[in-house]
């Protein structure tokens, strides 16, 4: 009876468990059959929880992601890489859809190297009293004109001169088949006519090619040059007029917490830019002035027309200027024969050596902080993504991240010493520059 207890009323402990196994005791007036299955049913069970065992708990083994237990060097190299990889994939798409879009993109950063240019007059009429809106058209109408001009002089002087150049160039061509037949080369007639053929095999390997598709080729090229043209006009007024407003607009597109850098790196960027169209123009203008006085000196023809390609030339780093030279020694060889040609080409290398050696490291150290091997770096990556347009964009973009990124990094301004500067970082850390011996003994 003690068990029939037990079970009905759950005392002695009994868990929750064994309440819910337990069978009921027999109703009243059962028969004995009965009563005795019941008990037994009731042992039963009580016997079956008593022998289950509970279950042992679950423990979780080791996370499959983990961080994977490499050496430290490989973890950083394979950190370092991966961001490597992103940066140049996002530049290398960057430069395609400008070059894309050069038809766009090239008018704008001229327009936007010409603000740069002329910004300060137009911030001195804004001084002396005018709205800066007029005074914008002012410099623009103002730069349209002296262009115009100075293309105008320059045009008349090749029309004037062009039926002059025309039987020089008959002569000199005489003179250098002459050469080739009573020089060191001693060639004949067959070999002469023959590299002629050449040359001009070379220069027309087109010619039997569609007239058609040469003619809407020329027509295409027109018509990108003179919306090129309408875009760097309407672009350059906007920029002068309301270029703060519309960076405004950029630098409030960033997200609140990033609009400080994000202004001050554009402004850093934009002086950097300013100072690199000056330092150009002041080169290109060098260059032109120098050249000019060469063939003067000479008494070489289109003088002007020469010293105007030459400064547009100029605005191409490193190549343009040379290139333009070229025009100039052949013009010499044409109208004043070899001599004064191999005198004309000492006139240019030596202008040429004057910009490398003196004003190109001078202005664009100083000024830009951007070493002249950069600039060949940008120049030839700007080729290679984009071609003629990459080549003018490389430059002038390759300063304004070199100065974005130094202002960033340290806050050094443009045209800082980075070896000046290294030092003061030094200093502000309290520590000394390590030395050859030191890191020899390490």
């Amino acid at each position: 009876m003690s068990t029939e207890g037990e079970g009905q009323d759950g005392s002695g402990g009994a868990d929750e468990s064994r309440r819910r196994l337990a069978i009921r005791l027999p109703r009243p007036g059962a028969t004995d059959h009965e009563r005795i299955a019941t008990r037994l049913a009731h042992q039963w069970a009580q016997m079956r929880v008593e022998r289950r065992a509970e279950p042992e708990p679950v423990v979780a083994g080791p996370s499959n992601f983990s961080p994977a237990q490499v050496p430290w060097g490989v973890d950083l190299a394979a950190a370092w890489a991966w961001r490597f990889l992103v940066i140049v994939a996002a530049g290398y798409l960057v430069a395609r859809v400008i070059a894309f879009f050069s038809v766009v993109a090239l008018p704008l950063v001229v327009a936007l190297l010409i603000a740069a240019l002329v910004s300060p007059v137009v911030d001195l009429l804004h001084r002396i009293g005018l709205p800066r809106g007029l005074a914008a058209i002012l410099v623009v109408i103002g730069g349209i004109a002296f262009v115009a001009a100075l293309l105008t002089f320059a045009g008349q002087q090749v029309a004037n001169g062009a039926n002059d150049l025309a039987n020089q160039t008959v002569q000199g061509l005489d003179e250098v088949k002459r050469w080739l037949k009573e020089g060191p080369l001693k060639a004949s007639d067959s070999q002469i006519n023959s590299y002629i053929d050449r040359a001009q095999a070379a220069i027309t390997p087109n010619a039997d090619g569609s007239i058609l598709s040469k003619v809407t080729e020329v027509g295409t090229a027109l018509t990108h040059v003179l919306a090129g043209f309408f875009i760097i006009l309407f672009a350059t007024y906007f920029f002068l007029a309301d270029g703060a407003r519309i960076w405004a607009w950029i630098v409030r597109l960033a997200p609140r917490a990033s609009r400080e850098h994000v202004d001050s790196s554009g402004r850093v960027a934009w002086i950097s830019l300013t100072q690199f169209v000056r330092a150009t123009v002041i080169v290109a203008a060098t260059d032109a002035i120098g050249i000019m006085i060469v063939a003067a000196v000479l008494r070489v023809p289109f003088v002007l027309a020469i010293g105007v390609l030459v400064f547009l030339g100029a605005f191409v780093p490193m190549v343009g200027a040379t290139v333009a030279g070229t025009v100039a020694i052949l013009v010499a060889l044409v109208d004043q024969g070899p001599y004064v040609a191999l005198f004309m080409l000492a006139g240019v290398i030596v202008v040429q050596q004057i910009e490398g050696h003196i004003l190109q490291p001078f202005l664009m150290g100083r000024w830009v902080s951007l070493h002249p091997l950069g600039v060949i770096v940008s120049i030839g990556c700007g080729v290679l993504v984009a071609g003629i347009t990459g080549a003018l964009i490389a430059v002038p973009l390759a300063a304004a991240v070199n100065a974005v990124v130094q202002h960033l990094a340290n806050y050094t301004a443009p045209g800082d010493d980075p070896i000046e500067e290294l030092s003061e970082d030094y200093e502000e850390l309290g520590e000394e520059p390590p030395t050859e011996e030191a890191l020899e003994r390490e």
